[in-house]
């Protein structure tokens, strides 16, 4: 297959990438509109469903990696001409997804105020954080089930059906979420626990909206029609594993920030919860384009086309460096009026000043790392992307986090400008990587 021209290229990223693109847009809005209507609660409330949400981070990491191992498997096998088998590995993730997910629900709902109380010393901030996170972790199979739905649909380039599905289950979450956490539409009154529960009973619907297209969809590709052998259940961990690893120490790696600002102070730990929230907005659309790149490189290497895939990789990176550049300069020109829709104490506006602007500045740059590991995922680098992730979080930014900031008394804009430092230099091993080309050799 000859190699596309530029523009061919670029109709290709936004064809595919815009609807994943805008499923990780659509989440975190979700999540700002969480915090914006938590953020009504109080103080407390803001921090302790921010522990709660990354406590359930971390849960929901061991099986967020089977949706990158699906969508990589499936766009391989469209790629070598094997559509029969195109949903195959959907089977494969949906029995891993199930097999961890039951004990691991179990042992955090039966352990959920002890996990949070590990995280903060404040007991107001603590129980609210301990009943959002039991809520959460009811949902940690939904979770798993909808990443390996989310592998498949991404990775037959039909993004936009998986864009509907999510739309739908983010409506039901904040109908739900605000009844719940208010008493209204004849709901209980939960508070902030309340929006924990909303958003798991949305997770349970969009997974079953899945299964109900799946099913109608899929049934000629493989689905559900044959138990996978262990051989293929090996290959798909083989492929999976590292990312969940990754996706764990990283989660956990954020909920260890946290903790390092909580050392600080708890209003600079509410404001932290707004900041991420924020960040997202920007890092969700940009891993939702390395998404992308997850398919078209797999794709290119499925077909024998190393030299097309590598061309995915950085065109990809230049969109997404545009995409994020254009996002961000809300952050950066007017920090004030953003941080005003979460919440009106100056204290809290006086701390994310800064620490939102570093956010929207350093986001472009951040483009290159947020691609390239999607793209090595797609091409099978699981354990190297896990490796250079867990290196630079783990042994550089976190020990330096806590010894500028709680240590030496650099406060939250010291920790901040840090985590863009790490991410910046993540980018450039990235690229160097990418530029070397051994990926292309992995088969999957």
């Amino acid at each position: 297959m000859a190699l596309l021209p530029p523009r061919e290229r670029f109709r290709s990223i936004i064809l595919l990438g815009l609807p994943i693109m805008g499923g990780m847009l659509s989440q975190s809005l979700l999540n700002l509109v969480d915090a914006a209507m938590v953020g009504s609660l109080g103080e407390a409330a803001l921090a302790g469903v921010g522990l709660g949400g990354y406590a359930n981070f971390m849960a929901i990491a061991l099986v967020m990696g089977l949706g990158v191992g699906v969508q990589a498997t499936v766009a391989r096998r469209r790629g070598e001409g094997r559509n029969e088998l195109a949903a195959a590995p959907l089977n494969h993730g949906l029995l891993i997804a199930t097999l961890i997910s039951l004990p691991l629900m179990l042992l955090c709902w039966f352990n959920a105020d002890h996990i949070i109380g590990l995280l903060s010393d404040d007991p107001e901030v603590t129980s609210i954080g301990g009943e959002y996170f039991r809520w959460r972790a009811l949902a940690i199979i939904a979770v798993g089930c909808n990443f390996a739905y989310r592998g498949y649909w991404n990775g037959i380039r039909q993004a936009g059906l998986y864009l509907q599905i999510l739309v739908a289950m983010h409506v039901f979450n904040v109908i739900i979420s605000y009844g719940l956490i208010f008493g209204h539409f004849g709901l209980p009154e939960m508070g902030a626990a309340g929006s924990g529960l909303g958003t798991s009973i949305a997770m349970f619907i969009g997974s079953g909206m899945y299964f109900a297209l799946t099913w109608r969809q899929g049934r000629q590709h493989g689905f559900l029609r044959s138990l996978p052998s262990f051989a293929e259940i090996r290959s798909m961990l083989r492929l999976s594993l590292p990312n969940s690893l990754q996706q764990l120490f990283f989660a956990t790696g954020v909920t260890t920030l946290f903790w390092i600002i909580g050392q600080i102070g708890t209003a600079e730990l509410a404001i932290a919860h707004v900041l991420i929230n924020l960040a997202l907005l920007l890092i969700l659309p940009g891993v939702g384009l390395g998404m992308a790149a997850t398919t078209l490189v797999s794709h290119s290497l499925g077909e024998d086309q190393p030299q097309e895939a590598y061309r995915w990789g950085w065109d990809v990176v230049r969109v997404a460096a545009v995409v994020l550049f254009v996002m961000g300069l809300p952050f950066w020109l007017a920090p004030q009026l953003v941080l005003q829709l979460f919440t009106q104490d100056p204290q809290l506006l006086a701390l994310g000043e800064w620490p939102l602007r570093i956010t929207g500045l350093g986001m472009t740059l951040d483009a290159t790392a947020l691609v390239l590991t999607q793209a090595l995922l797609g091409a099978g680098a699981s354990r190297t992307v896990m490796t250079v992730n867990l290196g630079s979080q783990w042994l550089f930014f976190l020990p330096c986090a806590y010894l500028v900031g709680p240590v030496l008394g650099g406060g939250l804009l010291a920790v901040w400008l840090l985590q863009s430092l790490y991410r910046v230099m993540a980018s450039v091993i990235f690229a160097i990587m990418w530029r070397r080309k051994h990926w292309a050799e992995i088969r999957i």
